[in-house]
């Protein structure tokens, strides 16, 4: 099942004041970015954050899952829980790197 528009509004909404937020339809499900940085990635409304040693503290006990078949095992944030939330992605923007613009290909 598709995330809505309502869904991935109510997460940006969620994490509203830790930064520039936007969210980016994409292969299906979204993908929100603060700072221009992808942070939460948001499929069949449920919010996943890859498991990294910089959340570990914060996310102990926290379920986990796979965003897509194939994908790496993410922690699932409890986006209902405002502090957890806004703690968990300010610590991300902070590791996440800004992705590096894609080269255009030649024809």
């Amino acid at each position: 099942m598709a995330t809505s528009v309502d869904y991935i509004e109510f997460v940006c909404e969620q994490i509203n004041g830790v930064g520039e937020i936007r969210y980016r339809k994409m292969f299906g499900e979204y993908m929100v970015y603060v700072n221009d940085k992808p942070v939460l990635l948001v499929c069949d409304s449920t919010v996943f954050v890859k498991k990294l040693d910089a959340i570990n503290e914060q996310m102990a006990g926290s379920e986990t899952g796979y965003p897509y078949k194939g994908a790496k095992e993410h922690y699932i944030l409890d986006i209902e829980d405002t502090e957890l939330s806004r703690k968990v992605v300010d610590i991300l923007e902070s590791v996440t790197p800004v992705p590096k613009p894609k080269k255009k290909r030649q024809l």
